[in-house]
């Protein structure tokens, strides 16, 4: 399935714009990773707890859309966004909101 950011697909035409899909993760950080995230942050450096978390969180969302666009007999996703956000209380989860529009395209032919 072709997954873009782009409201077009070069070389295919959009025959038919299903609806809007959606991808959803939401990824709690454990209290230890936390606390070295934090030290992490004092002395410099990258937060490789957190990196992990985000792109596990944003396989999943991309994961959760391609099966709502194939349900609903989608075979591409243009106009994609990816939005994160901290939620919980004291910020304790990560969350990746990823959507776009289900659509059906064909091979332009020559």
């Amino acid at each position: 399935m072709i997954i873009t950011t782009t409201n077009n697909l070069e070389g295919k035409k959009i025959e038919q714009y299903i609806g809007i899909v959606v991808g959803e993760a939401v990824m709690g950080a454990n209290m230890f990773k936390d606390i070295f995230a934090s030290i992490r942050d004092i002395v410099g450096g990258r937060s490789g707890a957190y990196e992990d978390e985000l792109t596990k969180a944003r396989k999943i969302g991309f994961t959760e859309l391609e099966q709502e666009a194939r349900a609903m007999g989608a075979n591409a996703v243009v106009g994609v966004d990816i939005d994160y956000e901290v939620v919980g209380k004291g910020g304790s989860m990560l969350m990746v909101s990823i959507s776009g529009t289900a659509v059906k395209y064909v091979d332009i032919k020559d």
